[in-house]
């Protein structure tokens, strides 16, 4: 049976991921923060095996990986789909917000990327996918280092790619747009956006009002799901998935359009 490594498994996207994996037939190691709960099994013989891990631990992510080969023999694919949010004006930020923000979505990613390449070297395959954003491609305003962390995370996720070939090693990017999760509820807030006395504040708030409601009525979960199992079953994985036609849209005019009109629209579209 092929085992695979699932970061952020407890909810959304992952929990989507881990449950259509299990069902193809896959173990699942699903990492989280909170670990617990029990095992599931298919019918098809795949499972979930919940386990807790924290991505900012490197010993964490590093005694995961070695239960996986102990248990396994060997580790198929990684997934690396943990994140989070924080709103606010680049100004209302501070250093350790800032920092919060690209410790998981960012070097999260890395810690578990780099933990796995040792095994899957020596295997001479092994597949990396990594969820980052279509914010990766078009800037959110007042989520500045959100989609600073998932631009890096592709640019990341890219240059490994052509660094691990010659190892047998495949990497993917997933860029989803809008999604139904808990997401949109979990995202914080910097402490000086909040204030009354912010200049952004009425700005700020009108924006994430509209992300709010686009991310509640965007695709769901399973949608996001169903593409990264699609890659997880190809012979050859695409270096780049854009889920939803509408993103793939999106992401074509804003590489089309000049900068100028490109950032006119956007922040027409969050003022």
């Amino acid at each position: 049976m092929k085992s695979i490594l699932l970061t952020g498994g407890s909810t959304g996207i992952g929990l989507s991921t881990a449950i259509l994996l299990m069902n193809k037939g896959y173990r699942v190691y699903s990492g989280s923060r909170r670990g617990g709960g029990e095992a599931k099994k298919s019918d098809s013989g795949g499972e979930i095996i919940p386990i807790k891990m924290d991505v900012n631990d490197e010993e964490s992510v590093k005694s995961t990986v070695r239960q996986i080969i102990s248990e396994s023999g060997e580790l198929y694919a990684v997934i690396s789909n943990a994140g989070n949010g924080i709103a606010g004006s680049i100004e209302d930020t501070g250093s350790e917000e800032a920092k919060y923000q690209l410790e998981t979505n960012f070097f999260g990613s890395v810690k578990v990327i780099q933990a796995c390449l040792p095994y899957f070297r020596k295997q001479g395959f092994g597949k990396v996918l990594a969820v980052s954003s279509v914010a990766a491609i078009v800037p959110i305003p007042y989520q500045a280092f959100y989609s600073s962390a998932k631009s890096a995370l592709l640019m990341l996720m890219e240059a490994l790619a052509m660094e691990v070939k010659s190892f047998g090693i495949q990497c993917c990017t997933i860029l989803p747009g809008d999604t139904k999760t808990d997401f949109t509820d979990s995202r914080k807030y910097t402490a000086l956006c909040v204030d009354e006395n912010s200049p952004y504040k009425k700005k700020m708030t009108a924006a994430l009002e509209k992300m709010e409601k686009d991310e509640r009525n965007g695709m769901s979960p399973e949608l996001i799901a169903q593409a990264i199992v699609k890659q997880i079953e190809r012979k050859k994985m695409k270096s780049r998935v854009i889920p939803g036609m509408q993103y793939k849209a999106i992401c074509l005019l804003s590489n089309l359009l000049p900068n100028s009109l490109r950032l006119k629209i956007i922040g027409m579209v969050y003022s």
